[in-house]
């Protein structure tokens, strides 16, 4: 009888794994590596913030594709804080029904799913920015609402927003925390409370923003106050194993507006707050030059991370070498892509080649093994 000797169909690992693959756990979900998909709006919902079938397949996309964590557009916590009449929602039952099904077939591709909560502020009640259709404010006439600030500051361009009361902020905390907790009734494993990009929550941290004069404004305490309502509310409604996480604007590119130094300190009170990771954008709240590149928000999430903060950096991150880079490098605990998760659905998969992971070892469904590398 002769000897059978056995071939192994892929090359064998000498190097140790991608950290981009490296599974993180916050609190208790572990999430399967650290490629995440960051929120981006749809303007997909027919008026009532009820999430539909492109959302299903838009977030199940990627799921599929392999990304760890799966975060969803910006979802409002009431009516008026749509950034467009096409938004996404949260703050019915209906839309968290709606939502339930996109959960479930998320978390069944093994990623876990999040939900941003956010409100517009005086950035809502515009059109959606889809070519040929109309820019600016949307007309009472139209379908459009009177807008929130921290002040009557209009954001350029935009119709002045009514100065909030301590009944609206009042309002405005509850109703974060009722989102959260239909989150959680929908099956969500993460929520990210949206503090960026201009929206309510950051008009409340700019000083270019926010001109009270009362416990809401002033000082960096005062101007942070909303958001730590905010968070203290969320958290006291969302299950203790499950995280939170924030996405601040680490600067508006302004002198005298908000900047990085304060986005580290305040960072530093939400980790004390048991939020469980800051996702740091920036811009967004004035108009400004931002100096575009490859990774430009970098160096901002690894400020914040110097705080002793754990980050997620985002921002023209496009290339697996890249984004493994700003991991190793200790800039960030994950990466999230936006506009190339739009371009390529699977980024994940075609990073795990590139960076040396064998076909079994990288995120593939079953149904797609066919079409992965090399064949046996």
């Amino acid at each position: 009888m002769s000897e059978t000797t056995t071939r192994e169909t892929t090359p064998r690992k000498t190097t140790p794994s991608p950290a981009l693959f490296e599974p993180i756990t916050l609190r208790e979900l572990t999430i399967r590596n650290r490629i995440w998909l960051a929120p981006m709006c749809q303007y997909s919902c027919e008026g009532d913030g009820v999430p539909t079938d492109w959302h299903l397949v838009h977030l199940g996309a990627r799921a599929v594709g392999g990304f760890g964590l799966i975060l969803t557009e910006a979802a409002a916590v009431a009516p008026e804080g749509r950034i467009s009449p096409q938004d996404a929602g949260i703050w019915d039952d209906t839309q968290r029904d709606a939502w339930r099904r996109v959960v479930d077939f998320v978390r069944a591709q093994g990623a876990a799913i999040g939900i941003q909560l956010a409100h517009a502020g005086r950035k809502a009640s515009t059109y959606r920015p889809f070519a040929g259709e109309p820019k600016g404010a949307v007309p009472a006439d139209d379908g459009g609402w009177p807008t929130l600030g921290p002040s009557s500051t209009p954001f350029e361009g935009l119709p002045t927003p009514r100065e909030m009361t301590a009944q609206d902020i009042e309002g405005v905390v509850a109703a974060f925390a009722d989102a959260a907790r239909r989150a959680d009734q929908a099956g969500f494993d993460v929520v990210e409370i949206h503090g960026a990009h201009g929206y309510l929550i950051h008009s409340f941290l700019s000083p270019l923003s926010n001109h009270r004069d009362d416990g809401y404004g002033g000082s960096l305490e005062g101007r942070a106050r909303l958001l730590l309502e905010i968070v203290d509310a969320v958290r006291a409604v969302w299950p203790e194993g499950k995280p939170v996480l924030v996405r601040l604007s680490g600067t508006d590119w302004v002198d005298g507006g908000w900047d990085i130094e304060q986005t580290a300190t305040l960072a530093s009170w939400l980790t004390e707050r048991a939020v469980d990771l800051v996702d740091v954008s920036s811009g967004g709240n004035v108009i400004a030059d931002i100096p575009l590149g490859p990774g430009y928000q970098v160096p901002l999430a690894s400020r914040v991370r110097e705080a002793g903060v754990v980050t997620g950096a985002v921002g023209l991150i496009t290339d697996p070498a890249q984004a493994e880079a700003i991991l190793t490098g200790g800039h960030a605990d994950a990466v999230l892509l936006a506009r190339a998760a739009l371009r390529e659905p699977s980024w994940p998969q075609r990073a795990a080649a590139e960076l040396g992971l064998t076909w079994r070892e990288a995120p593939y469904p079953p149904q797609y093994t066919r079409g992965a590398w090399p064949t046996e």
